[in-house]
């Protein structure tokens, strides 16, 4: 018999299957989670030989699958079956399975194999109950507690994070499901959104948890979210062994994880290893090509020519110490330090030692090493001694080199300066000017010929001490000698070529002189004939353009004196003409004392005689154009000046005709519109006088002293004369209407009239404030301030601050009229409503035309009115709002 001493000994063991036979009878519900639960179980072990059990008490009765489901669980092999379909059969079948878990220690109490095959649905759930505890439960172990103790240990560490869980047996604890969310959450938690989840919401909770296990970590569904919800206390062995299967799929996951860390820790090590192997075999390679590629440089004893080779070279081994070989040293110690560093990781971490490539170990660095220092010494030492010697000859050098330079620069230039013919085209002063300048040169020349002579003695003592670039000091030096053995002779060629032609310059210096005397003022006397020939002028009578042609007739008398001036001008440039043919002087530039050539006094001339005829015709043209301008003056000004006094007339006619009270109304406006005809009549001859006035704006004419009126002037008058004619007809209209829409007689109108007229004492057709104010007192008005306001915003609307004759009529005819009051015609509103205070859309559609009913029913806004009916409408409101009392 198996020994239980290690768990709880056998007495816990028949504990827990009285308590679970004893379950069984008092809670039905229990059996049913059990059936669901280790049916569950059984399929999730006997897929992986692709089989699985439909009912509990059915399926193992043959002992076949029974056997098969041990052998899963267990990794053994079983005794083999038989195939045969006889009870006896598979009782053998069943009694192997039992002895085969009897073997891994569990005692069997209460189950015997005839049960099994009589499908006793009590024993067969105990028996699977058993193989549960004793493969999926019994291994569990958590800090010194196994089984159920470890199992529910386990749970409680893995969801103390989470508060609203408290796990502390394997039925109540787990209604609500946070408990089985709470296990996935902790070790997988990309697939619950934890912090959703409520804990009133106990359906959602465990089927969210029942779903997750079976489609991410492959554990079954082996509970029904109603069934836990349902009964009181859910069945222990069934939450047991749905929580074991959590158990073991996260802990082999945890298992895992540690044999990768495990891995990945040592293959870390190996990789740092062979990097640190990598970087020294490279270090180590570029420190030996290095101090390959130094070695020969450093071994180089070449002398260079020249003083600033030679310090490049010293410059070269300098940056070499101060600046290429500190990093090496750094690297060549940094190489051995890693090397040790190596042999001691490599030693800790139980690995072989690390042998660098042939040639690169730390001794035959240090032999190269020895080498490059070998190759320095010396170096410096060998580099000093030959700048030294070098010194020597090049301060001799540089002191050629210098005063070459010195007399190089001072003779640049000096051969073209001498050569240069400036003076053939220089004036008089410039040619003293360049002869002093010559002078002093000559005075430069001589007291540089020591440094000539001191220049060839150093180039004679270079040659003597073997300098390398003798040569090229000789060909300067022979340079500097013929240059300056030609400076001398064409020193002597320029004085002469300037005394020359001073002599020559001086004669022609008086010649000029005398041309600009005599030039100057005939310039300016033709530069004043051609600006009063071109002169444009602006005259507006004939007087005016025959004053201007005696003056021209007066000029042109003058003209065959100022021709013999011209020819004694010119004689003066001819003589200086043959005096440059004559010596073949080169004359630079024009006259110094003036801007005036013969060329130009020749052109002025030919350009006077040619104006003089052009100013001919200019004043013969303006002469016809005057002549008529002036016939264009009166043609306008006799039209004009009857026009003008006619438009005059006409409008102080009917000024009188809107004042005087001659007839009735009628009488009045036919006598205006035939005025108005008569007015009409006359617009030919104003169109006519537009015409004339367009060809005198044509001929740009600006004025006329035949006449005081302008065409502006006509146009206004006409326009004002229109439009007065046809304003009084429209007073004469408004007055015939007001008459008959007020009932007004003739004898009071014209009374209305004369009283206007009477205060009118401008005469203008209407009266300012005062005036009215003055009338209102003469008719018997008693007027205080308020009161007049009031009127004046009756006949004054805008404010303007007077009171036409229209305006004055209309006040007048509602102070005597007897006109509709909104209180009337309320009134009349409240008989067509049968006397009530509202009216209906019927009785207007039935009493007014149509669309005056529709007008009104429109506009007239709901009564509200204590007594009102649906539809009444308030007629009072409408009333006043007619008349401007209240907003329609």
């Amino acid at each position: 018999m198996y020994n239980m001493d290690h768990y709880d000994g056998d007495v816990d063991y028949m504990q827990q299957e009285d308590d679970w036979d004893r379950d069984l009878l008092l809670d039905p519900a229990w059996e049913k989670q059990q059936r669901k639960t280790f049916t569950a179980w059984c399929n999730s072990h006997l897929r992986k030989a692709g089989t699985q059990i439909e009912n509990i008490e059915e399926d193992f009765r043959d002992g076949l699958k029974l056997m098969l489901l041990l052998e899963v669980i267990s990794g053994e092999r079983l005794a083999k079956p038989e195939r045969g379909k006889m009870r006896v059969h598979k009782i053998s079948n069943v009694n192997k399975a039992l002895d085969f878990i009897a073997s891994k220690g569990v005692k069997l109490v209460s189950i015997g194999a005839e049960e099994i095959v009589d499908g006793n649905a009590k024993m067969t759930l105990g028996m699977i109950w058993t193989i549960i505890l004793r493969f999926a439960i019994q291994d569990i172990s958590v800090e010194e507690t196994s089984a159920k103790e470890g199992l529910l240990l386990w749970c409680q560490r893995k969801t103390a994070p989470y508060k609203n869980v408290n796990i502390q047996n394997f039925h109540i604890s787990w209604k609500d499901g946070l408990g089985f969310c709470a296990l996935i959450h902790r070790h997988r938690p990309e697939l619950i959104d934890y912090g959703k989840l409520r804990k009133d919401d106990p359906m959602t909770n465990l089927n969210t948890a029942f779903d997750v296990a079976e489609k991410y970590l492959d554990i079954p569904k082996m509970l029904d979210a109603e069934d836990i919800i349902s009964t009181l206390r859910p069945d222990e062995k069934a939450v047991m062994t749905y929580v074991s299967c959590y158990y073991h799929a996260f802990s082999g996951k945890q298992k895992a994880e540690t044999a990768a860390n495990r891995i990945c820790k040592v293959l870390a090590v190996n990789q740092e290893n062979e990097q640190l192997m990598e970087d020294y075999e490279k270090l180590a390679s570029d420190l030996l090509e290095w101090i390959r590629r130094t070695i020969p440089w450093l071994e180089n004893r070449m002398p260079e020519n020249t003083m600033q080779a030679m310090q490049q070279k010293l410059e070269d081994f300098r940056d070499y110490r101060r600046l290429h070989k500190p990093p090496k040293v750094q690297e060549k110690c940094q190489l051995e330090i890693n090397f040790n560093t190596l042999q001691t990781k490599l030693r800790l971490s139980n690995r072989p030692a690390f042998m660098p490539s042939e040639g690169k170990m730390v001794s035959d660095i240090n032999n190269a090493w020895g080498n490059l220092e070998g190759a320095e010494k010396g170096y410096e030492e060998w580099l000093l001694n030959e700048i030294r010697r070098l010194e020597r000859l090049d301060h001799l050098a540089e002191k050629f080199r210098q005063k070459a330079a010195i007399h190089e620069a001072w003779t640049e230039g000096k051969e073209d300066m001498l050569q240069k013919r400036d003076y053939e085209t220089a004036s008089l002063s410039e040619i003293k000017a360049l002869l002093k300048k010559h002078e002093a040169f000559e005075s430069d020349l001589a007291a540089h010929q020591d440094r000539v002579e001191q220049i060839a003695a150093i180039a004679q003592e270079l040659n003597e001490l073997d300098y390398y670039d003798s040569p090229s000091v000789n060909a300067r030096c022979q340079r500097i000698c013929d240059q300056w053995d030609a400076l001398g002779a064409l020193t002597q060629k320029r004085s002469e070529a300037l005394q020359r032609t001073e002599k020559l310059l001086e004669t022609i210096d008086q010649l000029y002189l005398e041309f600009a005397k005599r030039a100057a003022p005939f310039n300016n006397w033709m530069e004043g004939a051609m600006e009063d020939l071109q002169d444009t002028f602006i005259v507006h009578t004939i007087e005016e353009i025959q004053g201007l042609s005696t003056a021209h007739e007066q000029f042109k008398a003058t003209l065959p004196e100022a021709d013999k001036e011209r020819l004694a001008i010119l004689g003066i440039h001819n003589e200086i003409t043959k005096i440059v043919q004559t010596y073949h002087v080169n004359i630079a530039g024009t006259n110094p004392y003036t801007t005036i050539n013969p060329q130009e006094i020749n052109a002025k001339w030919e350009k006077v005689r040619q104006l003089v005829p052009q100013r001919d015709q200019a004043l013969i043209e303006e002469h016809a154009r005057q002549q008529n301008n002036e016939r264009l003056r009166r043609q306008f000004a006799n039209q004009a000046n009857v026009i003008g006094p006619w438009i005059q007339t006409k409008m102080e006619e009917i000024g009188r005709i809107s004042i005087e009270m001659h007839g009735t109304l009628e009488d009045q406006l036919t006598h205006l519109r035939q005025y108005e005809k008569s007015i009409v009549n006359y617009k030919p001859k104003i169109d006519q006088l537009e015409g004339d006035h367009q060809l005198i704006q044509e001929a740009l004419i600006f004025d006329n002293k035949h006449t005081n009126y302008t065409m502006e002037h006509i146009r206004v008058g006409w326009e004002q004369l229109l439009t007065t004619i046809a304003r009084t007809i429209n007073e004469i209209e408004n007055q015939i209407l007001t008459r008959d829409a007020k009932g007004i007689s003739q004898d009071q109108l014209n009374e209305f009239r004369a009283s206007f007229n009477h205060f009118d004492r401008k005469r203008t057709g209407i009266m300012d404030a005062e005036d009215f104010k003055t009338c209102l007192i003469s008719m018997g008005y008693n007027l205080g301030e308020n009161e007049f306001s009031r009127i004046m915003s009756i006949v004054d609307p805008n404010r303007m601050g007077i009171v036409t004759f229209q305006a004055f009529i209309d006040f007048m005819s509602r102070e005597t009229a007897d006109t509709d009051t909104a209180d009337q015609v309320m009134a009349s509103f409240k008989v067509l409503a049968g006397d009530k205070n509202y009216i209906l859309a019927d009785e207007l559609r039935r009493e007014l035309p149509p669309d005056q009913a529709e007008y009104c029913i429109a506009r007239m806004a709901p009564y509200t009115g204590p007594d009102g009916v649906p539809g009444a409408l308030d007629y009072m409101s409408f009333s006043t709002a007619l008349y401007g009392e209240s907003d329609l």
